[in-house]
C-alpha cells in the first residue's frame, strides 16, 4: 500500500484516494474548432512514460479536494505533492531524463531433431496445447 500525503490531511492510505489521469493536460481553447481526430486525442491519448510522472488524485474519503502528485511509475515512489493550478515542481527529474538499459532479445531454445545434424536444429514450435486446455 502507497501512504499518500494529502496537502490538507496529512499522510493517509491510498485506500482513501482516486487517482485522476495525467496532470497539466491543458483543455483546448477552441473545441468547436477541433476535428474528430484532434478531439479523440485529447480526451484519450496520454502519456504513459517510465519514470517520474505528474499525476492527478482526489482525497475521495477525507478532504474531497484534487491535488497533483508526481511519481515514479517504476518504483512507485512519491517524488512530491503539490495543489491543483500549481506547476511542475522545479527539482523533480523529467521522466524524459531517465535512461533505461536495453536488454539484449532472448534467442529462441533450438531442439535437436532426431536424424537432423549437430548445429541445424529448428526452433521450437510446440503444436499441442498444455493438458487441460480446450480447443
Amino acid at each position: 500500500m502507497l501512504l499518500i500525503s494529502c496537502p490538507n490531511c496529512g499522510s493517509r492510505d491510498e485506500t482513501e484516494f482516486h487517482y485522476g489521469g495525467q496532470a497539466h493536460v491543458p483543455y483546448p481553447e477552441n473545441p468547436n474548432d477541433l476535428s474528430d481526430r484532434e478531439w479523440a486525442e485529447f480526451l484519450f491519448y496520454r502519456d504513459n512514460t517510465k519514470g517520474a510522472f505528474a499525476e492527478r488524485w482526489l482525497h475521495s474519503t477525507g478532504c474531497r479536494q484534487w491535488f497533483n502528485m508526481l511519481r515514479d511509475t517504476v518504483t512507485y515512489d512519491i517524488q512530491a505533492v503539490y495543489p491543483m493550478g500549481a506547476p511542475r515542481p522545479a527539482g523533480a527529474p523529467d521522466a524524459l531524463s531517465v535512461v533505461v538499459p536495453k536488454r539484449p532479445l532472448k534467442q529462441p531454445e533450438l531442439i535437436e531433431q532426431p536424424g537432423s545434424a549437430p548445429g541445424t536444429a529448428a526452433p521450437s514450435t510446440s503444436t499441442t496445447a498444455p493438458e487441460g486446455a480446450t480447443k
